[in-house]
């Protein structure tokens, strides 16, 4: 097919995948180079109500999809109070608080909120066919490797339904329990792993074959259904870009911020 396509949906999912990868990577990296707390928490809330705005989720599945961030910027923030060296915040605590440590926690924890709401925006409005198929197209990655990771995120997808039919066929051969319920233990747990492990080897082998078969890599290959790439998209890498800079180099201009009190 010579068309393109240009999924329905919300503003960033109709958006060029590899436009949003690039934009994704960019950012992030110019992240690492800020560390003013008040510029992280402007970058953070821009980042929240994009997410909100330009993607189908609801503020409680954001909620819990920045749930591993969060927890994580909760132990940089917890590490780098106790364990940096500065003024004490309060020195009647049996532990050392420093305010330079808070502040430069914070910062950091404020760094990967940024990051995180950004690969969440990314994830969740960007399907896995249209970016393997956008990142053949547009940044020249090879079918081989395109196609190979498709079908490994394929395989990720359906482990979780292999270890519920695992399990479920061990409770049917475990032993009751005074309570009628099965008695697998941590036997049965390590067990079920195992098998786990071998269906996901299996199946590797069974897409390896599948993959070979249709001449994966032999040669020159047609795309179905082409991803659109336009103007569009490159005012949506120019305004993040552009409002990313923006912030930043205001926060660069204020100061490192790195006092809290």
């Amino acid at each position: 097919m010579s068309g393109t396509t240009r999924p329905a949906g919300r503003y960033l999912e109709r958006r060029n995948p590899t436009v949003k990868l690039a934009v994704l990577f960019a950012c992030s990296l110019a992240t690492l180079f800020v560390l003013n707390p008040v510029t992280l928490g402007v970058l953070t809330m821009l980042a929240v109500v994009a997410v909100l705005t330009t993607t189908r989720l609801a503020p409680l599945q954001l909620l819990a999809a920045s749930v591993p961030f969060v927890a994580f910027g909760v132990g940089l923030v917890t590490v780098n109070a106790l364990s940096r060296p500065g003024t004490e915040l309060l020195p009647d605590l049996p532990v050392r608080l420093t305010s330079e440590g808070l502040a430069i926690g914070v910062a950091l924890a404020l760094r990967t909120t940024v990051i995180g709401m950004l690969s969440i925006a990314f994830i969740a409005s960007t399907p896995p066919r249209e970016l393997m198929t956008s990142l053949t197209q547009h940044a020249m990655l090879s079918p081989r490797f395109a196609y190979a990771l498709l079908a490994g995120f394929r395989l990720l997808q359906l482990l979780p339904s292999e270890w519920l039919s695992i399990r479920a066929a061990q409770a049917v051969r475990a032993p009751l329990g005074r309570d009628g319920m099965p008695r697998t233990g941590l036997t049965g747990f390590g067990s079920a792993a195992f098998s786990l492990l071998v269906v996901s080897i299996r199946s590797g082998e069974r897409i390896a074959q599948a993959l070979e078969s249709r001449g994966l890599g032999a040669g020159p290959r047609t795309v179905w259904r082409p991803v659109a790439l336009d103007a569009r998209d490159a005012a949506l890498a120019g305004i993040v870009l552009t409002a990313f800079t923006l912030t930043a180099a205001a926060g660069a201009a204020a100061g490192t911020g790195l006092s809290l009190v």
